[in-house]
């Protein structure tokens, strides 16, 4: 989710009242409650024209009463608590409206990624990589593109070379976090980290960090640099995926999501993405496409990230088959 999209998530969620806010935030994960949880807490001086164009769909409500008046911190507090419970939700507003501190794996998840990286640089890197293999890949990428060079490339070629977690060793990072086990001794090892987790770290770092990182494990390991490489999956490897699995991912893209993506993107995976697609949505894209001027890189990339996501999750579900990799594994 980009800032824009953030800011406009907030504003609705501002709208619904705090009942049906309290249902949206029950179906969201840690990083999204914590960015749209702050987005809310910073909203102010919201003008009608920003309201109407995020919620066109309820302009009429929007016109009669609009929530955004209320305080939106005690607001904030209580759709929180009804959605997460006293205790989580009283740490996370402290976080959110104070900045405070957390700790414990599950508490980082909650936190964002630079205060996560300041919290930890100073660790051992083994106790780092340790850390980022539990927490969502996105995050993860981002407090390593906060480390210093040297480290972060440390840090993910222990992830890539982690082939398991010993109880031993969780109880050590407890000792430096917080409780992760919760007392629990009957432990088997957890398979974490490896190749696929460095990959799907390195997936959403940008384009120069991402370089920088394979050239030095590179330069340890020239083979297991290869095999992060071929579990990499770039916006341009969807020319690989078959027909079917296109026509279904289209499906779940945005328009001017995937306008933005493609961008950036070659002839070729344009005229496979045409091909599956009506004929007069195809000529509605291309036009599109021609409209639409010059578009910052980090734009593009961020917008093809949001797209790759959205492929993980269908091969996840076994919708699709994500197709061969090879020499265009990164960009």
């Amino acid at each position: 989710m980009n800032d824009d999209g953030i800011e406009k998530g907030a504003i609705l969620l501002l709208s619904l009242g705090e009942e049906g806010a309290t249902e949206v935030f029950k179906h969201l994960g840690p990083r999204e409650v914590q960015k749209l949880g702050k987005a809310m807490s910073n909203l102010q001086n919201v003008t009608r024209e920003k309201v109407e164009s995020v919620l066109s769909a309820f302009r009429l409500r929007a016109e009669e009463k609009s929530p955004l008046g209320l305080n939106s911190r005690e607001y904030l507090r209580t759709v929180l608590t009804k959605a997460l419970g006293d205790d989580k939700a009283s740490n996370l507003i402290d976080r959110i409206l104070h900045g405070g501190d957390t700790s414990g794996i599950e508490g980082l998840k909650w936190m964002d990624s630079a205060a996560v990286a300041e919290l930890i640089r100073n660790e051992h890197p083994q106790i780092i990589a340790t850390i980022l293999v539990h927490l969502d890949r996105d995050q993860a990428s981002e407090i390593l593109s906060l480390l210093a060079e040297r480290l972060r490339n440390d840090v993910l070629l222990r992830i890539a070379t982690l082939d398991g977690i010993q109880p031993s060793a969780l109880r050590e990072l407890n000792d430096v976090l917080t409780k992760l086990l919760s007392g629990n001794n009957n432990l088997k090892q957890a398979p974490m980290g490896g190749v696929r987790a460095a990959a799907e770290i390195l997936n959403f770092m940008s384009g120069n960090l991402e370089s920088g990182v394979i050239e030095s494990v590179k330069e340890y390991d020239a083979d297991l640099a290869q095999k992060i490489l071929d579990e990499m999956f770039v916006f341009e490897n969807l020319i690989d995926i078959d027909d079917r699995g296109i026509q279904l991912l289209l499906r779940e893209i945005q328009s001017e999501s995937l306008i933005v993506a493609l961008k950036g993107s070659s002839e070729a995976l344009r005229e496979k993405l045409f091909k599956n697609m009506s004929q007069r949505a195809a000529e509605m894209l291309r036009d599109d496409l021609d409209a639409k001027g010059p578009v910052r890189v980090s734009e593009v990339e961020a917008e093809q990230k949001e797209i790759l996501k959205i492929v993980r999750r269908l091969a996840d579900e076994g919708q699709i088959a994500l197709g061969g990799k090879g020499d265009d594994s990164y960009v």
